[in-house]
């Protein structure tokens, strides 16, 4: 039985039917407006772009707004978790949202472009505690077999990000000024400190370890020189070009080195032990791809609609609604079912044939494409990816130890973070080179011209065009959607792959018990199982 004063480090039933104790919610409540700052930020500053270079310039730096925060948030996920596991997730949570506040104060006083960017990057620095320390945390407070829930409704609150977001950004910058974008997390943010710092309670750890600091440095630099090439690679620098060659050598050189300074560290920053967990192993390539496709559709959707399908761009968030709806509901009862049955494999199975399916079936379209089969096919693939989003977290966590549950929760964090990296960069190009190749054919020497500063064009300028170039740019935008969406599509099979090879380890805690569970107290740590 729980005491509702305190938060058990596992969390337990209380004597009132299963329900969690009011303290729990509460804490819940904040983890998820923590989830929404660390979501929502990008998609609001993406609609508030146009009028911040409006009034600070800087458009040839428009880039690095969004490049610094994604930087920040990827070196520093991995660091958030170890000092978690070191020190305490409380504290170490709560320092995250401080500093992200701190960020998004500076971030909305920045008198350049230049102040911006590096404002940026401090509330990146922040944004990536956060990711983590909400999994974390719930990993310390509900056991693996309620947890899949939990973190169902974290992915619903993802999902209610990427589609609110750009209607509040535009909202905001419309009504309040672009400035408020940043300042709207302030009373958001003080809000989730507040009642962390009062109702949630963890056992306090201090350890004697030192940080690893070598293993930290070598972890960010080679972090930061995959998203530099991924950010880069085909748009500011050709992927041949020296720039991109070095940085892949100074990528490949301290990730190496990373792995190697692991396994000498007396407290590494990412324990190589977690990875003999077969499941882990899984679920962090799983994770991967699912960042590769989930990213690189909420880019090329809303395009392939504005372009071809003639949609506003004003609510560009809804245009992802059948895709994001359908992801919402399927992670809610995604882990319903996995709480209540305590089985979790046929999530990972199920969502990657979705995934595949509807990837495939979005390549298909073409310009005769209707929105309503368009919006068909998004669901499917918003299905799968439901049926992935947070149940590879759970799986990574209920492989490790709980002391090192931060450490898992960073390191699936990260992959999807690099996934998405990888999936804007390699299936941007991909689109980028197809539709080139189009508009040479179609439009010929002025569809060329028209496209050789980006493959992308907005409404204004797609207006301005002659007849002709806007049906052929509409064709190319249809052949790069075709090649993007099928790479996905390939690139998903080796997602389904891995979840065949998942080991069905049956999650522990309360509820009732699935088929051939042993019978455990609800605050046994999960055990890693070996490859």
């Amino acid at each position: 039985m729980a005491d509702t004063t305190d938060i058990p480090a596992v969390g337990a039933d209380t004597d009132t039917g299963g329900k969690r104790p009011k303290s729990v919610r509460v804490v819940l409540l904040a983890l998820m407006i923590a989830m929404m700052l660390a979501m929502l930020d990008n998609m609001i500053i993406g609609t508030a772009m146009p009028t911040i270079v409006g009034e600070l310039g800087g458009l040839e730096h428009l880039s690095w707004v969004v490049t610094s925060y994604t930087l920040a948030t990827a070196a520093s996920t991995p660091l958030w978790g170890k000092l978690g596991d070191m020190y305490g997730r409380k504290g170490t949570f709560m320092s995250s949202i401080v500093l992200f506040l701190i960020g998004s104060a500076l971030s909305g006083m920045a008198q350049d472009m230049g102040q911006l960017i590096g404002f940026r990057a401090v509330q990146g620095l922040g944004a990536g505690g956060l990711m983590v320390g909400v999994m974390a945390i719930i990993g310390d407070l509900i056991p693996p077999r309620e947890r899949g829930k939990y973190q169902g409704m974290m992915a619903g609150v993802m999902a209610l990000a990427m589609i609110g977001g750009p209607l509040v950004g535009g909202t905001i910058t419309d009504h309040w000024g672009w400035r408020w974008a940043f300042y709207i997390n302030l009373p958001l943010g003080v809000i989730a400190l507040v009642a962390v710092s009062v109702v949630l309670h963890l056992p306090k750890k201090r350890s004697e370890a030192r940080i690893d600091y070598l293993g930290a440095a070598l972890l960010t630099v080679g972090i930061t020189a995959i998203v530099l090439v991924t950010t880069w690679g085909g748009t500011e620098y050709a992927w041949t070009s020296a720039r991109i060659m070095e940085l892949i050598g100074i990528g490949v050189a301290a990730l190496v080195g990373f792995v190697f300074w692991q396994t000498k560290a007396a407290e590494p920053v990412v324990p190589l032990h977690i990875f003999r967990s077969r499941n882990f192993t899984l679920m962090s390539v799983i994770g991967f791809i699912t960042g590769f496709v989930m990213f690189g559709a909420t880019l090329f959707l809303p395009l392939y609609q504005q372009s071809v399908q003639g949609a506003s761009a004003t609510n560009s968030g809804l245009l992802l609604l059948p895709m994001l709806g359908a992801m919402l509901v399927t992670s809610m009862v995604a882990g319903r079912v996995t709480t209540n049955t305590g089985r979790y494999k046929v999530f990972p199975i199920l969502g990657s044939v979705l995934m595949t399916v509807g990837l495939y079936l979005l390549s298909t379209m073409d310009t005769g494409t209707s929105r309503f089969t368009s919006g068909v096919f998004m669901a499917v693939v918003g299905f799968g990816m439901g049926c992935l989003m947070q149940i590879t977290m759970l799986v990574a966590q209920n492989s490790v130890e709980m002391k090192d549950m931060g450490v898992a929760s960073s390191s699936t964090t990260l992959f999807r973070t690099l996934g998405s990296s990888f999936g804007v960069a390699i299936m941007g190009a991909l689109f980028n080179n197809r539709v080139q190749d189009v508009m040479s054919q179609r439009g010929g020497a002025l569809g060329s011209k028209v496209t050789e500063q980006s493959a992308q064009l907005d409404a204004k300028s797609l207006e301005k065009l002659p007849v002709l170039v806007r049906e052929a740019y509409q064709h190319a935008v249809s052949a790069g959607t075709h090649s993007a969406f099928l790479l996905g599509a390939v690139v998903a099979v080796v997602a389904l792959v891995a979840a065949v090879f998942v080991k069905e380890v049956p999650l522990k805690g309360a509820g009732p018990k699935a088929d051939g569970e042993p019978d455990a107290p609800a605050a046994q740590p999960p055990v890693a199982e070996a490859v």
